[in-house]
């Protein structure tokens, strides 16, 4: 099957390769042999690509620190079941699913994957296999921090960093239906896209003033860095700063401080898709290519924003 792999940490996406990497072998997931229990192996047809990932050190090293290179980068996907391993349930032969894979194994850059059939969940037929693979990571990102670490409730008021990115507009989409005051943040050119998305009010982080957005229910932080710090004085009592970037450094003084890394959920997975099948939540696309051309658009100097997905089949 071809691939992406990666070697030298050092290098970036510039030392991304596409090569021949062999195809899993269903025949073995179906036996108690070198098999992880419950695995399937998927059709890869869409892999999304988180701009940072090249800099997780799961990415170059298992579980136990080995290192683990060449590695296959991207952990979201959209495809086709072709293998059941042993102890599979939920799922079946040709069944159209999305997901995220594990953080430690070979990820989704590839025509072929091996994915815990617990991290996917069913992708009704009418919905872009590109659609979901944008969707997977982003949408339970924003899910999660929003109403499983956030606890966000209607009348509530949410401070969204980076609403007009591939995560921000996800939560101020989620925001908003879940009768939030969503208050979107960014650089001027993401305004309008922040709006669009479901931002009632924007703040312009180069030129406006951050604390003059008052206090809020909820901060979901996506920026880390001085933005997530003078964040904190902005939670009112009660409230909650989450972070995806790692443990805030400084914490609001009368409310919580929560950093997370995303979990595949079946079935938030089925409410995402149920809520883009329906035109309620759109992704945000930014750069898509084939898995040929991979290579030099991952490597692209050019910064697009939404969510970067990789067509693995036309």
């Amino acid at each position: 099957m071809k691939a992406i792999v990666v070697t030298d940490r050092s290098a970036g996406t510039a030392g991304m390769r596409l090569v021949e990497r062999p195809d899993p072998d269903a025949a073995r997931l179906a036996s108690l042999e070198g098999a992880n229990y419950g695995d399937v192996v998927v059709e890869v047809h869409a892999s999304g690509f988180t701009g940072n990932e090249l800099e997780w050190p799961s990415t170059w090293v298992d579980r136990l620190g080995r290192d683990r290179t060449p590695s296959i980068p991207g952990h979201e996907l959209a495809g086709v079941v072709t293998g059941l391993g042993y102890g599979t349930a939920g799922l079946s032969v040709g069944q159209r699913v999305f997901g995220l894979t594990d953080w430690t194994r070979d990820g989704t850059l590839a025509e072929y994957a091996v994915v815990e059939a617990r991290n996917l969940a069913p992708l009704p037929g009418d919905v872009d296999v590109v659609a979901g693979a944008g969707v997977a990571m982003t949408g339970l990102t924003a899910w999660q921090g929003l109403f499983d670490h956030g606890r966000l409730r209607a009348g509530q008021s949410v401070l969204v960093h980076g609403a007009a990115g591939a995560v921000g507009s996800m939560a101020a989409q989620l925001a908003r239906a879940a009768g939030a005051h969503v208050i979107g943040t960014g650089r001027a050119t993401g305004r309008q896209a922040a709006l669009d998305f479901g931002a009632h009010e924007f703040v312009d982080l180069d030129h406006d003033t951050l604390e003059d957005v008052g206090r809020v229910d909820l901060v979901l932080d996506v920026l880390g860095g001085e933005i997530q710090k003078r964040s904190a004085a902005l939670v009112r009592a009660g409230g909650t700063l989450v972070s995806v970037t790692g443990p805030p450094e400084v914490r609001p003084a009368a409310g919580l401080a929560v950093d997370f890394v995303v979990v595949s959920d079946r079935a938030q997975l089925g409410e995402i898709a149920q809520r883009v099948r329906d035109g309620r939540l759109r992704t945000h696309l930014g750069r898509v290519a084939s898995l040929d051309d991979a290579v030099d658009a991952l490597g692209s100097p050019e910064r697009v924003p939404g969510k970067t997905v990789i067509r693995v089949r036309p």
